[in-house]
């Protein structure tokens, strides 16, 4: 037994409005330490995927609207791939609530509005595409939600290798947008679903 660690669910308040509504999506509670891998993490990651895309020169060839597309879809999986494995995260998303599990499977349902946008206007229509990674992402978020809980994390990264080779043999991008399908669905189907324990030190009496 670990006597220098200690598991905390314990949710703090949050302020009515607004406020209350985006620190509950974030996760209530967010240590300084925690914000701050995020902050850098996020700004390390977006540096290196937009130093990638400009290297390959792709984007030249690539309109506006897609341009955006990729710059707000990148951010967004950056972002929720750190936001999604904090402590914070972890204790809201999977709190003792009969409204989580709606929560989290309407959390990742929202997400196909990504794939659409990534696949009618960054891929110009490419429904096959769009069609094959909605039935992975709706079929691997349930195989993982209805899991049970001793195995929620090695079937959240069977799915999540599934769907990556898939997109990787039979649903091809071209190259520079190969990143996408590993962070959506690390993002969605590992950092998101999977219930792992907020650990934190335990504080000395």
């Amino acid at each position: 037994m670990r006597t220098d660690l200690e598991v905390v669910w314990d949710i703090p308040e949050t302020p009515p409005g607004f406020a209350g509504r985006v620190e509950r999506f974030m996760g209530p509670g967010k240590s300084r330490s925690e914000a701050a891998v995020e902050a850098a993490g996020l700004a390390a990651c977006a540096l290196l995927l937009f130093a990638g895309i400009r290297a390959s020169g792709a984007w030249r060839e690539w309109s506006g609207p897609q341009i955006a597309v990729v710059a707000l879809v990148g951010l967004d999986l950056i972002g929720g791939v750190l936001t999604n494995a904090t402590n914070a995260a972890k204790r809201w998303y999977h709190r003792p609530d009969p409204r989580a599990r709606r929560s989290r499977l309407l959390f990742v349902s929202a997400h196909v509005l990504h794939l659409l946008a990534m696949g009618l206007i960054t891929l110009s229509g490419d429904w096959r595409w769009t069609l094959g990674n909605v039935a992975l992402l709706l079929t691997g978020a349930a195989v993982v939600e209805f899991a049970p809980l001793h195995l929620k994390r090695p079937v959240s990264v069977t799915a999540l290798m599934t769907a990556v080779l898939v997109n990787l043999f039979w649903l091809e991008v071209p190259y520079v947008l190969g990143w996408f399908a590993p962070l959506f669905f690390l993002k969605l189907l590992v950092c998101h679903l999977v219930p792992e324990a907020p650990l934190e030190r335990r504080r000395r009496v």
